[in-house]
């Protein structure tokens, strides 16, 4: 009977664990060039029209002096002609208003709208988005964090996806401006457990319930969002992208969701503490608050990704620090090639996204602080966001602060 501890037992055990993990990793870095290419949004081709259906930007901003005026600089540098930009100062307790309106530049397309407070019931920022659209006149409405900064004809090949398949409502994701040393390390890793664990086949397949949507760029068919209720059908929702995806597919509409680096960058966070209690808010909730789901998350993460690094460290450790014979050194080399795997899926990651791939030695640091912000966010502790406070990943009422 083989026993824990005995040679042959051990061998086998370590083997195959290290086997699995050679071809998990493998099939990762392989996989990178594929992931969402058959969903993958090209940048349009020839001229704009002339005018074309009428579109109206709408950004909530709340706290977001740093980032508004690009924000807006790139609505109104769009190549589509027939568009107005709606900016709605959602109570910012900084100089958004002020710098928004300097942003404006006089632009007759541009409104800036001070925002009030939320009926009972409605999220801060699905209010904001109800007057952004209560304000706009468009046949599309297109939203936009404020923190995003549009390319040129992001408009244009929104439009031309949309009619192409005849969509309602239509969603992407972009690429992370990452700037400081925190947001390159730990940002990554956050974005893709997420991006991972969306089926982009079974999201963009019509008659299928799998709905999503990434809440930094929506654009949405008035028509469509007047028969939900806009975003009165997802007022008390942290992820109100999601439940607005999920709205309007549960009535008949067509979505989509495509990769499309090209089409904005986001500066999502710019320090550490920013990065855990920004992701930390709703992680979980992305989740559907099932603790199975959490937990398994977080024992990958430990098992699949962490565990190689401490084999290398008590390896080498045993061998050189204690004069151990055990582990051999084939074994120890599996375990450095297994880390050495998921670096190069890093890099990979980062070059193909057109991020500086040179912070793929990271990996191991920013799933640590993945491993954090899931503990976190499982535990429904209390965080403060733009002045706002979230318990369970819930917005709390300033009623009840």
């Amino acid at each position: 009977m083989w026993l824990w501890g005995q040679p042959v037992f051990d061998s086998i055990l370590m083997g195959g664990y290290l086997a699995l993990m050679t071809l998990m990793w493998g099939g990762l870095v392989l996989g990178v060039p594929r992931w969402g290419r058959s969903h993958r949004l090209g940048r349009p081709i020839g001229a704009a029209p002339d005018r074309g259906i009428r579109v109206t930007i709408c950004i909530p901003a709340r706290n977001e002096a740093d980032n508004i005026a690009a924000c807006i600089s790139a609505a109104r540098a769009q190549t589509w002609p027939n568009l107005e930009i709606v900016v709605v100062d959602d109570r910012s307790t900084d100089d958004t208003g002020a710098v928004a309106r300097a942003a404006a530049d006089t632009d007759p397309r541009v409104c800036v709208v001070a925002g009030t407070e939320p009926p009972e019931g409605w999220s801060g920022k699905a209010w904001a988005c109800t007057r952004a659209a209560g304000e706009g006149s468009g046949e599309l409405l297109v939203f936009v964090d404020a923190d995003v900064t549009l390319h040129p004809d992001a408009i244009r090949a929104t439009i031309a996806a949309m009619d192409a398949r005849a969509l309602d409502l239509f969603s992407a994701f972009g690429t992370w401006r990452l700037e400081s040393f925190w947001e390159q390390v730990a940002i990554p890793p956050v974005g893709w457990l997420i991006r991972g664990s969306i089926d982009l086949d079974a999201v963009n397949a019509p008659g299928k319930e799998a709905a999503f949507a990434n809440g930094q760029f929506i654009a949405v068919r008035r028509e469509a969002y007047t028969k939900i209720d806009g975003h009165g059908a997802v007022r008390g929702t942290i992820l109100d992208d999601v439940a607005l995806a999920t709205a309007i597919q549960r009535r008949g509409g067509r979505i989509g969701l495509v990769d499309a680096p090209w089409l904005f960058e986001v500066r999502l966070y710019r320090s550490l503490g920013a990065v855990v209690e920004g992701y930390a808010k709703n992680l979980y909730e992305g989740m559907d608050r099932r603790l199975s789901t959490g937990v398994g998350a977080i024992f990958f993460i430990l098992v699949g990704t962490l565990f190689p690094y401490v084999g290398v460290a008590a390896g080498v450790g045993a061998r050189l620090g204690l004069q151990w014979q055990v582990p051999g050194w084939g074994w120890v080399l599996w375990f450095v090639g297994i880390c050495a795997l998921q670096v190069v899926f890093r890099y990979r990651v980062d070059r193909r996204d057109g991020r500086d791939p040179r912070f793929c030695w990271t990996h191991a640091i920013g799933n640590l602080v993945l491993v954090w912000i899931l503990m976190r966010s499982i535990a429904g502790l209390e965080t403060q966001w733009k002045g706002r406070r979230f318990i369970d990943g819930r917005p709390v009422a300033s009623s009840e602060a």
